[in-house]
This record gives structure tokens, sequence and C-alpha cells, in this order.
């Protein structure tokens, strides 16, 4: 798989709380340089990012990340402002506390309030799969295909482990034809990167796909 093509489907990445303003302007200048599918980027810089490369790249930004607790209502707010600013996709956390209460309605109602809130942009939820049981990730794939999410997402990447192989397995088995796959953290290497694509995954999230890509290994998730 050549690299150009490994790239299409890279949300290139940087959530960490201590990134700079020239970390951001690094990652979106790389982004550009190598037509990644967008670059995922805290909130607080939408803004900034969209007045500097306008429709050079496409802006991904986290809601109720990373631990997922927030009230549907401020992660409608924190996406409706989001896309003010000049973001079209958005990663959502759901509630991992509703998951492992098996209130799994509420977290389908929850991913349908975003998504009508959102229209059109895509949305990706992320599960965060470390924490699950195969049980509750089946019942998160069906929640998010019958709450018409874009994506499931296996990680936030800040968690106790990030994508698995076997995950993403599971995920093709009980997702709906609509719904496509990211994996986020643990990705190492350039083999990786074409394993997880080659299994079904349409998008990865990391901030090292350049470092990969140059045979060097990925020693951080976000």
């Amino acid at each position: 798989m050549e690299n150009k093509e490994i790239y299409a489907h890279i949300d290139h990445t940087l959530l960490k709380a201590f990134a700079k303003w020239e970390d951001i302007e690094k990652l979106c200048d790389e982004a550009v340089k190598y037509q990644t599918a967008s670059v995922c980027i805290p909130q607080t810089y939408i803004k900034r990012v969209k007045e500097k490369y306008g429709d050079k790249l496409t802006i991904c930004t986290v809601i109720g990340f990373p631990l997922g607790y927030n009230l549907t209502e401020s992660k409608i707010v924190e996406a409706e402002q989001s896309l003010a600013n000049g973001a079209s996709e958005i990663d959502m956390v759901v509630n991992i506390s509703d998951v492992k209460n098996g209130d799994y309605e509420k977290v389908e109602k929850e991913i349908r309030a975003i998504k009508e809130a959102i229209g059109d942009k895509i949305l990706k939820v992320i599960i965060e799969t470390c924490y699950l049981t195969e049980e509750e990730k089946i019942a998160m794939c069906e929640a998010v295909t019958k709450a018409g999410a874009d994506y499931i997402k296996t990680s936030t990447g800040f968690g106790t482990d990030g994508a698995r192989m076997e995950d993403v397995i599971l995920f093709k088995d009980h997702i709906g034809e609509n719904v496509k796959i990211k994996a986020a953290g643990g990705v190492k290497t350039k083999e990786d990167l074409v394993a997880f694509i080659e299994a079904g995954c349409d998008r990865i999230g990391t901030s090292s796909a350049i470092k990969m890509l140059k045979g060097e290994e990925n020693k951080s998730d976000y």
C-alpha cells in the first residue's frame, strides 16, 4: 500500500492538554503537505486553524473527551460551537458509565441527539473498548448503528489500551452497512497502519503517521 493511500485514511491528531499553537501549526502544515483525511485538534484551536488554513484541510475535534460522562446537553453545545468555529467532523465519547450500567437505550438516545444537532456533518462515536466486555461492545455497535452515526471508533488514546484487531473484526460483524470504523491509539508501525486499513478501518487516529511511514516506531498514542 502506497503512503499516499495510507495518509488518506489518517486523522492527523494532537489532543494533548499541553499542545501549543506552534505544535498545532506543525500538525496542520503536515496535514496539508501529506493530504491526510483530517486534523483532529482541541476545540480551543478550531477557529484559529480555520482562519489560517481555510479549506486546505478538514478539521475534526472531540467532545465529551476523554471520559465521556459530560451531560448530553453539554456535548451538544460543544458540537454546535465546534461546527460554528469551523470543524466539520465530531468525535464524541459515549457515557461509559451508562454503558457499564447496561443503559444502552440512553447511550443510543444521546448519540442520536448529537447526530441530529450536527446534521450532515460526520459523527464518530468513541466507545473506549478497553473498558468494555464483548457484550457491551456489541451493544455499542447496535446503538451507533440505530442512532445514525457515521463511525464507530475504538478508543480515545487516553485509556488503558488502544485499538485492537479483534475489536475491528467484532465491529465488522455487528455494525450496520452505513457505519464505518475508526481505530485509534496503540498503532505503532506502518505495518499496523496497513493491517488496520486492510481489516476494514476507514480512518485511523494517530499523531505519528508521518513518523511511522518513515519507518520509525510510534512510542505514543495521541
